[in-house]
């Protein structure tokens, strides 16, 4: 593969490694910040986007994002799994995933629902899943410092 081809890939594997998380990180804060009943009428075009995004483009996103890795291990070469830096990143990767698909995506379908109770519970939530949030930037921010100080770990 041609080294030219290889920042595009990076680029691109970017891209989409943070596509992937970003609904669950985004919709929190994109909610109405009033109440429960605010979020049961149609909401607004950033959240209708990041819903499709997280509903529709998972599948395709993660795809890409197989496709580019394998490419940029095909390029680069397998050696590279051997960076403690870079397993690391990958673990955290992971956990994030994990963290978006099977905690942030069912609450936050839940809220999206408006109330089950009364308007201090559904503030209590979106305050605790807007937390969970910040965990998952601070999760993605750290892949970034690994990634671009490749730091010897071990």
């Amino acid at each position: 593969m041609p080294a030219s081809v290889v920042p595009v890939l990076l680029l691109t594997h970017i891209a989409l490694a943070i596509a992937l998380v970003l609904p669950s990180i985004v919709l929190p804060f994109a909610l109405p910040a009033g109440n429960a009943s605010a979020v049961a009428g149609e909401p607004g075009p950033a959240v209708r986007a990041l819903l499709w995004l997280q509903v529709h483009g998972s599948l395709v996103i993660g795809l890409g994002l197989a496709i580019t890795g394998t490419g940029l291990l095909l390029s680069l070469g397998t050696q590279l799994l051997a960076q403690p830096w870079l397993l690391l990143a990958l673990a955290i990767y992971a956990g994030n995933l994990v963290l978006a698909f099977f905690v942030q995506r069912p609450n936050l379908r839940r809220l999206l629902g408006g109330s089950a109770g009364d308007e201090g519970s559904w503030r209590r939530r979106a305050r605790r899943q807007r937390y969970v949030s910040y965990a998952m930037a601070g999760l993605v921010g750290t892949i970034g410092f690994l990634m671009s100080t490749k730091p010897d770990l071990w």
